[in-house]
């Protein structure tokens, strides 16, 4: 197809060698040698009267043209794709599809368990990709690559819409044989006794931490991990204590011994929110998802043992 004498497959090859910053690695991704790749980039050097991307020393960089058009050369072919892709209906007994979603280990064992159980019944062609969060999960979003974020209501995008899942509140989790806790905790004792910490990254501090700290409380970490699911085995054996969302501590007071106490110091509540792509808002897939985690959500608030 062409547009104003522009092959529209050229602004395939654009998005990519923006990206990539390289011609092989471009040419890899799109199944094209190199050579038809250096060809592709001369007749967009061409038809917008700019070198795109420029050699300098070892790297490829864009030029401030190519720059002002990757966000829309982008946002282009992710609206193609959702008009082409985008289906009338959506039937979860016959659909094969694999949903993209980054999340938290926490927010897969306390609710995604449950969504891949109903999958199992009502969707069985239906597949779930998992990844952490990281840095790049907005952009990951943004360029379509992702079906759905899941996280806290402070770690949300700007440009894409979104829903609440479920509200979490906090609490302390102590070894069953823990010698220096008794039937409650005071802000005292939570502040001498060695914790166990959870950092998912340098740049993502745990809330619990960045909640204390602008109270001027510090406590005192003894161990530190990157997962919140590690957190209750490293409790069995220890007189330590850890601050977990609490239904991630009531399931796990149900394998492990463990003792669940209130928190000395009232948290405020983790807002966990539902995140989609824009160019996908009106996929009825999406909207079938969004509707089994809402489902999903409601019925673990029908049994609070859960």
């Amino acid at each position: 197809m062409r547009f104003q004498n522009l092959d529209l497959n050229l602004l395939v090859a654009l998005d990519v060698l923006l990206e990539e910053r390289n011609v092989s690695r471009a040419a890899t991704r799109l199944h094209m040698s190199q050579s038809a790749m250096s060809g592709a980039l001369g007749r967009l050097r061409e038809f917008f009267g700019d070198e795109l991307l420029v050699q300098v020393g070892r790297q490829m960089v864009p030029t401030p043209r190519a720059e002002s058009l990757a966000h829309s050369v982008r946002d282009i072919l992710l609206r193609i794709q959702s008009a082409v892709e985008s289906k009338p209906s959506f039937d979860p007994a016959s659909a094969r599809r694999t949903f993209r979603i980054v999340t938290s280990d926490y927010v897969t064992e306390v609710l995604l368990a449950d969504v891949v159980r109903r999958l199992q019944r009502v969707a069985p062609g239906i597949s779930l990709e998992l990844t952490a969060p990281g840095t790049a999960m907005g952009e990951a979003l943004q360029r379509g690559e992702l079906d759905f974020i899941i996280t806290p209501d402070t770690h949300t995008q700007e440009l894409h819409p979104k829903e609440t899942l479920f509200e979490e509140t906090y609490c302390c989790a102590v070894w069953t044989g823990n010698t220096r806790v008794g039937d409650t905790l005071s802000l005292e004792q939570y502040l001498e006794l060695g914790h166990i910490g959870v950092t998912l990254s340098k740049q993502a501090p745990s809330a619990e931490q960045g909640f204390l700290a602008r109270f001027g409380h510090e406590r005192r970490i003894e161990v530190t991990v990157p997962s919140f699911c590690t957190v209750p085995h490293l409790l069995v054996g220890t007189n330590l204590v850890a601050t977990m969302h609490s239904r991630l501590a009531r399931l796990h007071a149900r394998l492990l011994p463990l003792r669940i106490l209130p928190l000395p110091i009232e948290f405020p509540p983790l807002v966990e929110m539902l995140q989609w792509s824009r160019y996908f808002e009106d996929d009825p897939g999406v909207r079938w998802m969004r509707e089994l985690f809402q489902t999903c959500v409601a019925e673990q608030k029908s049994n609070p043992g859960t």
